[in-house]
C-alpha cells in the first residue's frame, strides 16, 4: 500500500538534514535556547523543539548545586577508599564495623526552620497548600563535636562560645574528652584496636592531631576529599538529630545544649547500626 499523492509541501522539518543542523548547533553550546537554535539554523522554533524532544530525545535539565566539582584524581580517591572499605568488611565482617569510631563537628542553631516534609498537612483536595514564611536560621548557635560507633554516641561535646576549633583544641578534646569516654563506655575497644574515622578537614589532618592518634595506637581510616556523603555524621547522624530540633526556638546556649542532648537521647538505638549499614 502507498499513500495517495496530496497537494502541499512535504514535511521535512524533522528530516536528517535538520537533525544534523540542530546537533551541530548544540555541539557549540548545550545551553542554547530553542530561539537561538532557530535563528542559527533558519528553522522554526516549533521544528527545533520537535527535533530536540522527538528525534534526539533531549530534555533541558537544570544544574544542581554541589559543594565541589571533583577532579578525576579526587574521584579515583573515592573509588579507592570505597573498595578498601568493602574489602575489609568482606574479610572481617561486623568485627570491622564494630571497631570503628567516627566523629565530626556541627552547628546547632537557636532556631532551624522545619523541612517541607515536616510542615506537610492533611487537607481536602480543593484546599490550597499551607503557607509559611521563609526565615533564616537563628543567630545564636553552639558548635557540637560528636563521636559515635555502632551502639551509640561515645562523646557529645558542646564547644564553648568564642572558642576557635584549631588543631590544638581538637587534640585536647581527643586527649581529655574522647579517650576517657572510650575507656568508660567501651574499654574493650582500646584492647581490640580502634579504627578511627573523621573527614579530612585541616583541623583533623594537622600533624599534632595525627601524632596524638598514632600515640593511641589507633588505625586511622582515610577519608576522600570533599565527600560528606561518605561520612556517617554528615549523611545520617546530624540530619536525624536535627529533625528533632527543627521548628523549636531556644533562648540561651544552655537551652541549645540541653535540647541537643535530648535529641540524641531520643534517637532509636537501631539508628546507629543503620548509619553503618548505609555507609556500606
Amino acid at each position: 500500500m502507498e499513500d495517495e499523492p496530496r497537494p502541499g509541501r512535504p514535511v521535512t522539518a524533522c528530516g536528517d538534514a535538520n537533525i544534523s543542523k540542530v546537533l551541530v548547533s548544540l555541539s557549540d553550546d548545550r545551553r542554547k535556547t530553542c530561539e537561538e537554535i532557530s535563528t542559527e539554523t533558519s528553522m522554526s522554533r516549533t521544528s527545533v523543539f520537535r527535533v530536540l524532544t522527538n528525534k534526539l530525545n533531549k530534555k533541558k535539565k537544570f544544574s544542581k548545586w554541589v559543594p565541589h566539582l571533583l577532579t578525576d584524581e579526587q574521584k579515583e580517591s573515592r573509588v579507592n577508599f570505597s573498595r578498601n572499605f568493602l574489602r575489609r568488611f568482606q574479610t572481617e565482617q561486623n568485627d570491622f564495623l564494630g571497631r570503628i569510631i567516627t566523629g565530626d563537628e556541627t552547628w546547632v542553631y537557636s532556631w532551624d526552620p522545619e523541612t517541607k516534609r515536616q510542615s506537610a498537612e492533611w487537607r481536602d483536595f480543593d484546599e490550597p497548600r499551607p503557607e509559611k514564611v521563609r526565615r533564616k536560621q537563628g543567630a545564636l548557635k553552639v558548635m557540637h563535636m560528636i563521636f559515635f560507633y555502632m551502639n551509640g554516641v561515645i562523646l557529645r561535646w558542646p564547644v564553648p562560645i568564642g572558642t576557635t576549633i584549631n588543631a590544638q583544641y581538637y587534640k585536647k578534646v581527643l586527649q581529655d574528652k574522647l579517650k576517657p569516654a572510650i575507656r568508660k563506655k567501651r574499654p574493650g575497644l582500646l584492647e581490640s584496636g580502634i579504627l578511627f574515622h573523621h573527614d579530612n578537614a585541616p583541623v583533623h589532618t594537622a600533624r599534632a592531631v595525627r601524632d596524638v592518634l598514632a600515640g593511641y595506637k589507633l588505625e586511622l581510616l582515610e577519608h576522600p576529599r570533599y565527600s560528606p556523603d561518605l561520612a556517617p555524621c554528615d549523611f545520617h547522624l546530624f540530619p536525624k538529630m536535627k529533625e528533632h530540633l527543627r521548628g523549636q526556638r531556644f533562648e540561651t546556649e544552655e537551652d541549645i545544649i540541653q535540647a541537643t542532648k535530648v535529641a540524641i537521647k531520643n534517637l532509636d538505638k537501631c539508628s546507629y547500626v543503620t548509619a553503618f549499614k548505609d555507609w556500606l
